[in-house]
């Protein structure tokens, strides 16, 4: 009787622990406001198109999660680091989202308070959305040369500039390292004579870096000057894996400083909460980031 009531409890103890960590995973933590949230175009200027209808917050998925299409103005909001004597390095987050919503939470204000716990600042980009992977490369361009016009202004480096990118977001970041043309839209004022090359590049489960024909996708040129970029990927993503490894050893034959971290589960989506083998990568990404002299 007494093994019984044993084994009953330790049942509902695990229940117990189960139903926590769901609820831990499915409740984002409260974010600071961004200290500003800046146009990335000035009225008139942007090039390309916007979307059809309204911004808005898709329903959720029942994960919690905030995502955002129909992204027609897209902004930067400014999380700065605590306040230093030195100018801090910086980080413009791309959230991931298929190029058809960009998941605000997840993979955009947590990863702006991890980075700045870091004394990192970081710039969260509402690109445009959803289907317009032109105007987000413009958007991010954009940003890059932005954030640099007005380093001094926010107490940033601008020659320690750098992307992270989740899934789509990813994907982003790596064309803004290895653009096809040194910049996708006419310049548009004096803030377009800065660089939109960010110093550093972090591919967090990117997407559609192949052309799945075992080549890299062709709106990414290996023959532009690339910065040093670490991909993070785990081989039970089924889907966009491959397109990492690809990518990794196109890096490698074309001789770019880069890292590959290949964790073996973590699956997809995951931000800062996996609780797999690839939950290592944020203290990976900061090693890197520290051994390269970005930090």
């Amino acid at each position: 009787m007494e093994s019984h009531f044993i084994r009953i409890t330790l049942v509902l103890a695990l229940v117990a622990r189960v139903a926590c960590a769901q609820a831990t995973s499915l409740s984002a933590p409260p974010a600071a406001p961004p200290l500003a949230t800046v146009a990335v175009w000035p009225d008139g200027t942007m090039p390309g198109q916007g979307a059809k209808e309204s911004e808005r917050d898709l329903p959720a998925k029942g994960d919690g999660f905030k995502r955002i299409t129909n992204i027609s103005r897209p902004v930067l909001e400014l999380f700065p680091a605590p306040k230093k004597d030195v100018p801090a390095p910086a980080m413009i987050v791309c959230p991931g989202g298929g190029y058809s919503y960009v998941v605000h939470d997840k993979e955009g204000t947590e990863i702006a308070a991890w980075l700045n716990a870091h004394g990192i600042s970081a710039l969260v980009l509402k690109y445009r959305t959803p289907s317009n992977r032109a105007g987000a490369l413009q958007d991010l361009q954009r940003a890059l040369s932005l954030t640099r016009a007005r380093a001094a202004e926010w107490n940033l480096d601008p020659k320690r500039l750098g992307v992270i990118g989740f899934s789509a977001g990813g994907n982003l970041a790596a064309k803004a390292s290895a653009p096809v043309e040194a910049r996708a839209y006419p310049a548009v004022d004096a803030v377009d004579q800065q660089s939109c090359r960010p110093d550093f590049a972090v591919l967090v489960y990117p997407a559609y870096l192949d052309d799945k024909n075992g080549h890299v996708a062709p709106d990414l040129n290996l023959k532009a000057s690339l910065p040093p970029t670490l991909i993070v990927h785990s081989e039970d993503d089924k889907t966009h894996v491959i397109g990492s490894k690809i990518y990794h050893a196109a890096l490698e034959a074309a001789k770019v400083a880069h890292e590959f971290k290949l964790y073996p589960t973590g699956g997809h989506g995951y931000g800062l909460r996996c609780t797999k083998d690839a939950k290592a990568w944020p203290d990976d990404a900061l090693a890197w980031m520290r051994k390269t002299g970005l930090l």
